[in-house]
């Protein structure tokens, strides 16, 4: 979480400036460049995702040839969109900052780095390259009369609607209550267009007391879509306020959906149903690629920032790939510690509790720990849980909890197989 700060106009500005001889004329100023990507974590971080990705695609299961080749086409033009991603996010931080969109890092007030001007917003670049590799996937695997064409172009759509909004908060700065109707509204165009089911398969230890083992919920599985949507969307928006937490906890969300894609599409034998899933593939991949790159930059010490426009673009991503993966359920399995750390900002949230604008951990400068402060996040909560701790310490630790959260889900799918659904 950054203090935005921008640079205002002041009475002098409109003074008319003296004139000057060229030679008195100072230089102009080049533009800074931002620190390096951190290349070494994200091969170790690539090589350590290649290991089940190729085991799961090439020897565990037998994919038909017809599902196998545009998913490794489309893992091909994620790989080019990270490369992509990672060049052009150093240019565009020149722009903004040349805008005066840029942000403090105030985890690192009272040290030199706290008064860096860092870049702010740079998810729109993950979000434009995404949309570029998902439109130019259509050329190698949809036909113009492809039956998933039309909701596949709905789910871009509401991504493309999701940045667009998430950038104008990013430069509006809007207030709370109307960040949770951002998302009702970009996810419009899926709602719109969806025509898959609307029933939902009854837990068969509840089927004797529902009398139902298929329910179809109609209008209100859509308003259920809708509700996924926006929870997804502001969970992964105010489960913030480290270097690297925002895009961390999204790349272990995403790899965790790739995995369970893959693992689903080679148990099945029902045609439908795995290709629902090679479309969430589809969409996950080139997700995780351009947030890889981002998060080489991210990393603490963050060199950009990436706003509530990344935030936005990756919640509704995941929410998308979800309903139209028909496994919602197992995705909010998956966001359990977003699903915590919402539950501990209720009070806050719904003014119940005072709520400041950052609800940020105290930082001191003369140790370079963190500690814990009484607002509801996860974030606080396990600072007064483990103790002080550096910044870096405290994200790897919250992203270690989101891994272990996603494994206890592929553990849960496992023991209550046959017995549960």
């Amino acid at each position: 979480m950054a203090a935005r700060k921008r640079a205002l106009a002041t009475t002098e500005a409109t003074k008319p400036e003296p004139t000057t001889n060229a030679q008195d004329q100072p230089a102009p100023k080049t533009d800074e460049p931002i620190a390096p990507p951190k290349s070494g974590l994200i091969l170790k971080l690539c090589l350590f995702f290649s290991l089940p990705y190729f085991y799961l695609i090439f020897y565990r299961y037998k994919i038909e040839s017809e599902l196998k080749r545009p998913i490794l086409i489309n893992a091909g033009l994620s790989l080019a969109g990270f490369f992509l991603t990672q060049k052009i996010i150093p240019v565009a931080s020149r722009y903004v900052l040349r805008r005066n969109l840029f942000g403090f890092d105030i985890n690192k007030k009272g040290t030199p780095q706290g008064t860096v001007k860092v870049p702010e917003s740079l998810g729109i670049v993950v979000g434009l390259v995404f949309l570029v590799l998902a439109i130019l996937f259509q050329y190698f695997n949809f036909t113009a009369d492809s039956i998933w064409l039309v909701e596949y172009n709905a789910a871009l759509s509401s991504i493309c609607f999701m940045i667009l909004l998430g950038f104008v908060d990013d430069v509006l700065d809007v207030p709370w209550r109307v960040k949770l109707l951002l998302p009702s509204i970009a996810a419009l165009p899926l709602l719109m267009a969806y025509a898959g089911h609307t029933t939902i398969i009854i837990p068969k230890p509840l089927i004797p007391y529902v009398g139902l083992e298929v329910w179809d919920l109609g209008w209100m599985y859509k308003l259920y879509m809708g509700l996924l949507a926006v929870f997804c969307t502001n969970s992964i928006n105010i489960h913030a306020g480290l270097n690297g937490l925002e895009v961390g906890q999204t790349v272990v969300i995403a790899f965790a959906i790739l995995i369970h894609n893959l693992m689903q599409i080679g148990a099945s034998a029902d045609p439908e149903y795995k290709q629902a899933h090679a479309f969430s593939i589809y969409l996950v991949q080139p997700l995780l690629a351009t947030s890889l790159a981002l998060f080489s930059y991210n990393w603490y010490p963050s060199s950009v920032f990436v706003g509530d426009t990344y935030t936005y673009f990756a919640g509704m991503t995941m929410a998308v790939v979800g309903i139209l993966g028909h496994f919602s359920e197992t995705l909010l399995i998956f966001f359990a510690p977003q699903v915590l750390n919402f539950l501990l900002s209720v009070p806050q949230l719904f003014g119940f509790v005072k709520c400041p604008r950052h609800r940020l951990p105290r930082f001191d400068p003369q140790t370079g720990l963190l500690t814990g402060t009484n607002d509801g996040t996860l974030v606080n909560f396990f600072l007064r849980l483990f103790g002080k701790m550096s910044e870096k310490s405290l994200c790897a630790k919250l992203l270690i909890f989101q891994a272990i959260g996603c494994c206890l889900c592929f553990l849960l799918r496992y023991f209550l197989t046959g017995w549960y659904k």
